[in-house]
């Protein structure tokens, strides 16, 4: 049983991180959600829920919304993500044996729009100062680094589930290996080919596939380097570290902010060294290729759709990008649409962060449609429990205000030196096998990157 909460917080003077949240990316057990140098890191555990199943999401609700209505909270800043936080990841499936989480820190440091503060979360009756919240702090940070696979992190299978040998490459300080994890590349590209083969016989529109990778790094996993590489490189995608579960996301799947919330949707993919040798300006390649092309608007529209119908009996208003927009990022280009909605009352109240995702997920943009069929093929194709991968995954506080991404570009870190890195395509019926693996690759790269393996 979670005792009552007590919490604190206070400005913090922003010239003690002038290099914003990356600068506090210090520690392998660091829970963090940031993006252009702002958002919110967590040290230390106060409380935790887990929860595995269909009623996951509602599960993870219920206990929230209890833990901070007894909450004794007093907020000297009063902005989103001051106050009690929970950072969270949830499993992809409902049938996942992964524990769905939400993890309240002792500390969180927060950044937005210009202000610094500091949040101190305690669960006994010790008093609540602004020098105790600053004194934790230090010592979080000036402690030695904790063990970079967090207990709890671990997922189904172990490496020696590998089938078959992806090659090699020379990390900064050593040689680390890159193995297939479920399925060989020859075997995902025939799981590919069965699922467009489905989507021919007109019993769904659109299946998302996914496989692994597993890489060895012998001299160790260092998280939170991962993370600092991931905020400093992907400054445009939201970068994620919870439990051991670490990535930067382009995805968001809903962001709250009183009565109104958020999403970007991105589907359709173009790898930006496909551009190299290519005449004229990359992103003029990029619209011609992407936004002239049938197959990637349709995947588009598709995923729009998702979102939109189940967002809207949540809504009393809503509008979308009449065209998809052109999102640039390192490794790849993305047709992206913004979605913004004003959410109506629901049995009387607004509905909550935790609500709105147990609606909106999984969208086609990560599942495929219609999502029951589509989900059911992932299985029976996929050969592996997707864990927390493409699930949703971020904050919430006590007033209701959130930020949950879609899991993506990231990887689980299974032990000090091994990492288990996920990728997934949008299938149509126009896909190629061939063309949907290089594009695997592709968004493999942040996390390979980040790890010293050149790809």
């Amino acid at each position: 049983m979670t005792r009552t909460i007590r919490t604190l917080t206070v400005p913090l003077d922003g010239e003690t991180a002038p290099g914003g949240l990356p600068s506090y990316l210090v520690r392998d057990d660091v829970l963090c959600w940031t993006r252009r140098e702002a958002g919110l890191v967590g040290f230390g555990e106060a409380a935790r829920f887990t929860a595995t199943g269909p009623e996951r999401f509602l599960e993870a609700d219920i206990w929230w919304r209890h833990l901070v209505i007894e909450a004794d909270i007093t907020d000297h800043v009063e902005c989103p993500g001051t106050g009690p936080v929970a950072f969270g990841s949830f499993a992809f499936s409902k049938v996942s044996a992964h524990e769905s989480r939400l993890i309240v820190p002792e500390i969180v440091v927060g950044v937005r729009d210009g202000r610094a503060w500091l949040t101190q979360i305690r669960t006994d009756d010790a008093e609540l100062t602004e020098e105790s919240a600053l004194a934790a702090l230090r010592g979080w940070l000036e402690a030695a680094p904790a063990d970079p696979a967090p207990a709890g992190a671990l997922l189904p299978g172990t490496p020696g589930d590998v089938s078959a040998h992806a090659g090699s490459a020379v990390g900064p300080s050593g040689t680390a290996t890159l193995k297939t994890g479920s399925l060989s590349e020859e075997d995902w590209m025939a799981a590919v080919a069965e699922g467009v083969a489905e989507i021919r016989t007109g019993r769904l529109e659109k299946l998302v596939l996914a496989r692994d990778v597993v890489a060895t790094v012998p001299e160790g996993v260092n998280a939170a380097e991962v993370l600092r590489q991931l905020a400093i490189r992907y400054r445009e995608c939201w970068t994620y570290g919870v439990d051991g579960l670490v990535g930067a996301t382009p995805e968001m799947l809903i962001q709250v902010e009183g009565r109104t919330a958020q999403a970007r949707v991105l589907a359709g993919t173009l790898d930006r060294r496909d551009a190299v040798g290519e005449a004229g300006l990359p992103l003029d390649y990029a619209e011609r290729v992407l936004a002239g092309s049938e197959k990637q608007r349709h995947e588009h529209e598709i995923a729009i759709q998702s979102l939109t119908t189940q967002l809207a009996p949540f809504s009393e208003a809503m509008n979308a990008h009449s065209e998809p927009f052109i999102l640039e990022l390192p490794n790849v280009w993305h047709l992206a649409s913004d979605v913004k909605a004003e959410l109506t009352e629901v049995e009387g109240h607004v509905p909550t962060c935790l609500a709105l995702i147990n609606a909106l997920h999984p969208t086609a943009a990560v599942c495929g449609t219609p999502t029951t069929v589509a989900g059911a093929l992932i299985r029976k194709l996929e050969h592996m429990d997707r864990g927390p991968y493409a699930g949703p995954v971020g904050w919430l506080d006590a007033a209701g205000n959130g930020e949950w991404g879609i899991a993506l570009r990231g990887a689980v870190i299974e032990s000090p030196t091994v990492v288990r890195l996920y990728a997934g395509c949008g299938i149509v019926e126009g896909s190629q096998p061939e063309a949907e693996l290089a594009e695997t690759w592709a968004k493999f790269r942040p996390m390979l990157e980040s790890l010293g393996i050149s790809s």
